[in-house]
């Protein structure tokens, strides 16, 4: 089999991968007024039960991203996606408060390494020149996971209780990794597939480790790390992920209270936004793509697409916050989540300016560390603003000014390296 054949199930499984991922944390979110209802929570303790999830997620960043790097990315996805499903399922056994927050603990450590793995196979798999587009598409399932989630989750909950909504969707990520195992590898020459005359053919050129060499980011993992474009570059994540959140968290509940909408109307209309997340990433990687080899410089295109991307989003979702009608409130949402997930190639794109490739997954799990600090502080957040205020307003436009200050430290302070630029000339 070729190598472009075996790429394109590669990045199909991550995209299906993906899928389940966003879907398996988008079912708490939809179910979220039934669940807070029959174990008796306020508006604060949902928000303690969404931000326990980042808290298990965002511990364990660092742990899967080494994990990728030492045992590599195939055993590490799939003892991810295995022990999330099983706490996906479990979600539907709570009692409790106390017992609601463990389980979204331990469902998030199950998470943790799958950003930072997937991506550790696709700079395996991809070269520099094509990583962003693979991202783009192979990331995509994640919003579709959202998409799908919202019609789906309110079908199944209309038909049995919300209990066995978590064990059906477990199911299918176990089978997932069946999958994963029999069809993956850690890099592509060591495929059993692959034919024998691609073999000798290398991933990566030596584009990639003149500039990591130049920026310092051939040394330890620590060095990798205090890179200041990898430092900048997370904070920046840091509000994405704010925002990704915020809306996974609260979208739905924003609507039903808001606007009374009904669940199963609800469901419906909060997959709208995924829907335009799906077709932003997709679009994402290729436009970054297509920038850089416009401009001519790499870290220029990938932040103009982040700096204009995460601006337009920070805008149109303050609008939703204030909108006076649902309508209004899916229209702004969906163009600011679709505006967001535009940027979601070009963060991990800008660390591989300055990191190698065997340093990648460590690095990615620092960045997700640093991001899913936001998604662990947005829900709790939000639910004492909406709390103490009486209403959204104040939550969303706390997220559009964060967005709005990640993407000016990346446009600050992510600067080609000095030293990269010379020997580029003497090259």
């Amino acid at each position: 089999m070729t190598r472009s054949a075996l790429q394109r199930i590669l990045l199909a499984l991550l995209f299906c991968g993906g899928l389940i991922n966003y879907m398996d944390r988008a079912v708490f979110a939809v179910l979220a007024p039934q669940i807070s209802k029959d174990l008796g929570l306020d508006a604060a303790q949902l928000g303690l039960a969404f931000s326990f999830f980042s808290f298990g997620y965002t511990a364990f960043c660092m742990v899967g991203g080494w994990a990728s790097d030492k045992f590599g990315s195939r055993r590490t996805l799939a003892v991810s996606m295995a022990l999330w499903s099983v706490f996906c399922a479990a979600t539907g056994a709570v009692f409790n408060l106390i017992s609601l927050l463990i389980v979204r603990t331990l469902f998030g450590i199950g998470e943790s390494p799958w950003i930072s793995s997937a991506n550790k196979a696709l700079v395996q798999w991809f070269p520099k020149e094509r990583y962003a587009s693979a991202f783009g598409i192979a990331s995509s399932g994640q919003p579709l996971g959202g998409v799908v989630a919202g019609p789906l989750i309110g079908i199944m909950a209309a038909t049995v209780n919300w209990r066995w909504c978590f064990v059906l969707v477990a199911l299918v990520g176990l089978a997932w990794v069946v999958c994963w195992l029999l069809l993956s590898s850690d890099r592509p020459e060591i495929h059993k597939w692959l034919a024998a005359h691609e073999r000798a053919v290398p991933v990566r050129d030596s584009v990639q480790a003149e500039t990591a060499a130049a920026s310092g980011a051939e040394g330890s993992m620590l060095t990798a790390i205090a890179n200041r474009m990898v430092l900048a570059t997370a904070a920046c994540f840091f509000a994405y992920t704010y925002l990704l959140y915020f809306f996974l968290s609260w979208f739905p509940s924003y609507l039903t209270q808001a606007f009374h909408m009904k669940l199963s109307d609800m469901s419906l209309a909060s997959a709208v936004p995924w829907l335009l997340g799906v077709i932003g990433l997709i679009s994402g990687g290729f436009v970054c793509d297509a920038a850089v080899r416009r401009m001519g410089n790499a870290l220029l295109a990938r932040k103009l697409v982040l700096g204009i991307g995460l601006s337009i989003a920070a805008v149109t979702v303050m609008l939703a916050g204030v909108a006076t009608t649902a309508t209004a409130a899916i229209i702004y949402m969906a163009i600011g989540v679709g505006c967001m997930y535009l940027t979601g190639p070009t963060y991990f794109a800008i660390a591989l300016e300055a990191v190698s490739a065997r340093n990648i997954g460590g690095v990615g799990g620092f960045m997700v560390l640093v991001a899913n600090l936001g998604g662990m502080v947005a829900p709790a957040v939000t639910g004492y603003l909406v709390r103490d205020t009486g209403s959204f307003a104040t939550a969303f436009y706390v997220a559009g000014i964060l967005v709005l200050g990640g993407a000016a430290v990346v446009m600050l302070f992510v600067r080609a390296p000095r030293i990269s630029n010379e020997r580029f000339q003497e090259a």
